[in-house]
């Protein structure tokens, strides 16, 4: 596969995620020598300064292998202050908590309580339906995969008109899963369940429904207990409907979705999270996600039943060209022929990402602090593959930021 092709799908996925002048890169590496494939981590410090001379305010990057942690940075967490990113620094995670919440969905199958061929309408009675849509021809599998055809709430026009040029009038509003369903529920269906691919946060809302349904509690209490507390991942959280990051932490910077190259970049840090909800919710840190990715590929949290069906794969089709999504986690081959499995994330101020090898044992994590620029592909190949390219974020680089927004 060319680079070319494989950017375009990378790009593909980043961008169902949210869609300052340059600054001068700053770097800063924990001791880690060679990774698999290529020469240390030079590359991808290299792709993390190109990003910041493109536009990002700041980055910040940690990678796990046979060698060790390695740490980068570039830019600042803090356009105000010029304070450096810090490896403990907290982000929001986006779209990547989608694979929290397929997890444990897995974990219930495995244990019996569920099963991936039940209806939506099974475990929900009533909630799905009208306009087309039916909620007894949707299978939770189908959530999982994004073939339900169910419309995504945040392409709605209102929302997204809350969500870009009226942020600031309802950053701090709470919305509820219900009425996150209900606004996907004006529209008719995407396309009939099973026949296409096309991401819809919708679909992940349902789940965390389920996961409510099934287990009687709050699904971020399910997370925590069967995810977050047994990895100890003490950086990670549920703020439910906290506006607030917990500490340490950078900003958050938007354009609010702006085309205008011009558009004013705006503090974005504080926003009321439940609009995304089971779908993107969660915070964390670069260190606590490669430790949540090397247990998931690496078998340590599924059984290998169901460790099956989360890389059992669809096409994106032209949505996401060179790509194919599992449940809540997505594969591409690089360039250079090492396939990784991934998921973007995006949410105001945020892009993010997680990666590793089919065995999990080298991973790797990202975080941008600005939403309108940079190329989350370029890191992944940077990383895996030693390639250093433009960090431009345009045109063909626009497929890895589809899975990051959540727009």
């Amino acid at each position: 596969m060319t680079l070319r092709t494989v950017r375009r799908a990378l790009v593909g996925l980043a961008a169902a995620a949210l869609t300052t002048t340059a600054l001068t890169a700053t770097a800063s590496a924990a001791p880690a020598d060679a990774g698999p494939g290529h020469g240390g981590h030079t590359a991808t410090q290299a792709a993390m300064e190109a990003q910041v001379e493109a536009g990002v305010p700041g980055l910040l990057g940690q990678a796990r292998d046979g060698d060790g942690i390695w740490q980068g940075s570039a830019g600042v967490a803090d356009l105000r202050t010029g304070r450096e990113r810090l490896p403990q620094d907290r982000f929001r995670v986006g779209s990547i908590t989608k694979a929290f919440v397929s997890t444990v969905l897995l974990q219930l199958e495995a244990e019996g309580r569920l099963g991936l061929d039940d209806t939506v309408e099974h475990h929900l009675p009533g909630l799905v339906r009208g306009n087309g849509n039916d909620g007894s021809r949707i299978t939770l599998r189908q959530l999982l995969s994004h073939t339900s055809g169910v419309y995504n709430y945040t392409e709605d026009p209102d929302v997204h008109a809350q969500l870009s040029t009226g942020f600031p009038e309802h950053r701090y509003e709470s919305r509820t899963p219900r009425q996150l369903v209900a606004v996907a529920l004006k529209h008719r269906p995407d396309f009939r369940p099973g026949t296409r691919w096309h991401y819809s946060n919708t679909n992940y809302i349902l789940a965390g429904m389920i996961v409510e349904k099934v287990t009687g509690h709050p699904y971020g209490h399910e997370i925590d207990r069967r995810i977050l507390g047994p990895l100890g991942m003490r950086s990670t959280s549920l703020p439910g409907s906290s506006p607030l990051m917990p500490s340490p932490h950078g900003r958050a910077y938007s354009k609010l979705l702006s085309t205008d190259p011009q558009a004013p970049v705006q503090d974005v840090t504080e926003l009321n999270p439940t609009w995304a909800w089971s779908a993107g919710e969660i915070i964390s840190t670069t260190g606590d996600l490669n430790r949540f990715y090397r247990a998931l590929l690496g078998g340590k949290l599924l059984p290998e039943r169901q460790q099956k069906e989360l890389t059992t794969t669809v096409s994106g089709g032209d949505e996401l060209p060179g790509a194919r999504y599992g449940l809540g986690v997505a594969t591409v081959t690089l360039s250079c022929g090492v396939p990784v499995w991934f998921h973007g994330g995006g949410i105001h101020g945020s892009v993010s990402m997680a990666s590793g090898t089919a065995d999990g044992r080298h991973t790797a994590a990202f975080n941008l602090n600005g939403d309108w620029s940079g190329d989350p592909g370029a890191l992944l190949e940077a990383e895996y593959c030693g390639t250093v390219a433009s960090g431009s974020g345009t045109g063909e680089h626009t497929a890895v930021r589809k899975l990051a927004a959540l727009n």
